[in-house]
């Protein structure tokens, strides 16, 4: 990839996290990465393409810090991984994240196949550890890491500090 178009892309990642994709123009974002705005049209086609560009990044993202959870074994392990794991993106990755949570409200975008693999690594881990509804308790887990995370974003790792050392603790006491 050209160095121009890993800035069409940086730019077009933190105007639309922080604009919104509808309010954001590729006047603008060529404008913002000082480039023509045909040379966006070349690389993407239109905003949109520009968009999928960035959301195929997002899948390939969230493969790779999956990994090492879907690798373990340990299911208690399993478990507060999942819970740490907003806790451990860098603060340089917010806007990228931003967006990734403003995409959820739009139907072309939002896919619920790319969380599927940590659901169900975490279903396995609570049926392990002897929890009655394993599969409710882990969805329940994943809105709880995504409120967690939005929290993040907007203010701040410090302030779900106590509800990620709650999750830990609720978690790694024993069900039976």
């Amino acid at each position: 990839m050209t160095d121009r178009k890993k800035k069409i892309l940086a730019v077009a990642l933190e105007l639309f996290a922080n604009d919104g994709f509808s309010a954001t123009s590729t006047k603008k974002i060529a404008k913002e990465a000082n480039v023509s705005e045909g040379l966006i049209f070349r690389h993407f086609e239109n905003k949109k393409g520009l968009l999928n560009a960035l959301v195929q990044q997002a899948i390939a993202r969230i493969s790779v810090i999956l990994i090492p959870i879907l690798n373990e074994k340990n299911p208690k392990e399993v478990i507060q991984k999942t819970v740490e794991l907003p806790f451990n993106i860098d603060k340089s990755e917010y806007p990228f994240w931003k967006l990734q949570f403003k995409l959820k409200w739009e139907n072309d975008y939002e896919s619920n196949e790319k969380m599927q693999p940590l659901l169900d690594h975490l279903a396995w881990a609570f049926t392990t550890l002897g929890y009655p509804e394993p599969e409710k308790e882990a969805t329940i887990l994943n809105h709880i890491i995504e409120s967690i995370s939005i929290g993040i974003l907007r203010d701040g790792v410090h302030s779900q500090e106590s509800l990620k050392t709650f999750l830990i603790e609720k978690y790694n006491t024993p069900t039976k």
